[in-house]
């Protein structure tokens, strides 16, 4: 029984990164070896193991040949006959095909340090074409490598196009393709994630929506990386969505799968952003004061400000980058609708009531004290 350190460990040591995560390949061994070692078999398709006191992750040595569409239909050979260099023949990338032994010699059969010291990243072999995941997968590492002046090797390129051809990425579960986008979002380019996969004809599988707009939503994705926030994800993907108008964005969330607190931010900006963007309000003049007040009170009753006010703060920290990239004072548009909504929350419908009004009246008299406070607000606001 041989253990090997593999893959992304490997890259990332060998390219001065943190290592965060480590994954071996066990040699001539079987499940029987590993469970008597104490080992936790965790893989119901693969044979892969946590090891019993560090919690690794090792896997062994297999072979995969294709044998259905998508990215599930492989058949795994993992007897103690399959070699090192067999296991690292079926991954992706050359730079990701590398093992590392118990004295720190590097095993490297398909050339992937050349490859890390050129920049590249190539495919191992033309197995890679078996999962088409790997298009979004290899996006991904050009988005998180391309600082460092990584690029996809031309014949990949070529390859990854044949694949979107094929048809093939539509058989791949939303999840999984949310789960390569996601991850290229909260990478340092994640821009080059898309336009990795408009150069390769993949953005039109899962992304119609951006298909047409793309030119107009990646320049906002690229202004959202200037924000240093909690909510990267949802302020990124926000700004690459906002292009699109409502229907289009709930169709994209729906077909991603997106989880709900990010998709309700991409639907709401898309439905408010040129209400929330637009400031109809000149100083000193009561009639736009009075127009902005009524504009506001629709938009926080749509928005359900009243009961979900941190929603809403996200919401407008999303709308940061478009508003940047329109040459809008955002600081300053944003303060004046938080200084409205605490306004009009300071309205009490109890001393509403106790005024005498009854049913649809309640509603009717909040509503009008609100619209009031709001536009004392506004009025306040730019006195100052």
């Amino acid at each position: 029984m041989q253990v090997y350190l593999v893959g992304g460990a490997v890259r990332d040591a060998l390219l001065g990164r943190t290592v965060t995560e480590r994954d071996y390949v066990v040699v001539g061994a079987t499940v029987e070896d590993m469970l008597a070692k104490g080992f936790t078999q965790v893989g119901k398709d693969f044979p892969v193991f946590l090891h019993p006191k560090t919690g690794e992750e090792y896997a062994l040595a297999r072979t995969e040949r294709k044998s259905g569409a998508g990215y599930t239909g492989f058949v795994c050979d993992a007897s103690k006959d399959v070699t090192l260099e067999d296991d690292l023949r079926r991954r992706d990338f050359t730079v990701n095909a590398m093992a590392q032994d118990n004295l720190g010699h590097i095993i490297d059969p398909y050339h992937g340090k050349v490859d890390l010291e050129k920049r590249c990243l190539r495919h191992v072999s033309e197995a890679f074409s078996e999962d088409p995941l790997r298009v979004f997968r290899g996006a991904r590492f050009a988005a998180r490598y391309a600082y460092l002046g990584f690029h996809i090797a031309d014949e990949t390129l070529a390859l990854m196009s044949s694949m979107s051809k094929s048809g093939e990425l539509t058989a791949l579960s939303a999840e999984r393709v949310w789960q390569e986008t996601k991850r290229s979002l909260l990478e340092r380019s994640p821009e080059v994630y898309f336009s990795v996969l408009v150069k390769v004809g993949a953005l039109n599988s899962w992304f119609c929506e951006l298909t047409d707009l793309i030119d107009e939503a990646l320049p906002l994705l690229a202004k959202a990386l200037e924000i240093k926030d909690d909510n990267a994800l949802i302020t990124r993907f926000t700004s690459l969505c906002i292009p699109l108008d409502e229907q289009q964005a709930t169709a994209l969330c729906k077909r991603l799968k997106v989880q709900n607190q990010v998709s309700e931010i991409v639907e709401l900006a898309c439905k408010y952003k040129n209400r929330l963007l637009t400031n109809n309000i000149e100083a000193g003049n009561t009639d736009t004061a009075t127009q902005e007040a009524e504009e506001l009170l629709s938009i926080f009753n749509g928005v359900d400000a009243w009961r979900r006010p941190e929603r809403f703060a996200m919401l407008l920290a999303a709308m940061s980058p478009s508003a940047q990239e329109k040459g809008i004072d955002w600081t300053n548009r944003q303060a004046l609708i938080s200084q409205a909504l605490s306004a009009a929350n300071n309205v009490n419908v109890k001393d509403i009531i106790a005024r005498g009004h009854k049913g649809a009246a309640i509603k009717e008299a909040l509503n009008q004290e609100k619209r009031v406070a709001i536009c004392n607000a506004i009025e306040n606001h730019t006195r100052q």
